[in-house]
């Protein structure tokens, strides 16, 4: 099955930065929503972040709210997310998924099963 590719992650010091990457060699996400999903040792997986087909509606995860920003370059075929002022409870594996909604304007960051997903990177911040 067609597998999402992620990059970026990485050990960070708390209040670092890093940026994710979500790409796909063999599928046009320009009609996909994104999202990005975490999950931490021991806890369940949560929807960190999402972003329309269209680019006109994100949504976040209350928590990173203002600290994260998710964005898409349809030229390059690849979803961000940008991710500042890292706190240690952001420690996870990352992985992105798309899904095809009805509508270009909808996304959600609720975890379900996806059309396509990754496998996911990891993102440790600690000093």
């Amino acid at each position: 099955q067609l597998q999402l590719v992620e990059s970026g992650g990485g050990l960070v010091q708390p209040g670092g930065s890093l940026r994710l990457s979500c790409a796909a060699s063999d599928l046009i996400l320009d009609s996909y929503a994104i999202g990005w999903f975490r999950q931490a040792p021991g806890k369940e997986r949560e929807g960190v972040s999402c972003i329309s087909s269209s680019a006109g509606r994100t949504k976040y995860l209350a928590s990173v709210q203002g600290r994260f920003t998710i964005s898409r370059d349809y030229a390059k075929n690849t979803v961000y997310l940008q991710m500042d002022s890292l706190k240690p409870e952001d420690t996870a594996v990352y992985s992105c998924a798309a899904d095809k909604n009805t509508s270009p304007h909808f996304c959600a960051i609720v975890p379900r099963r996806h059309d396509y997903s990754g496998q996911g990177t990891r993102v440790t911040v600690s000093s």
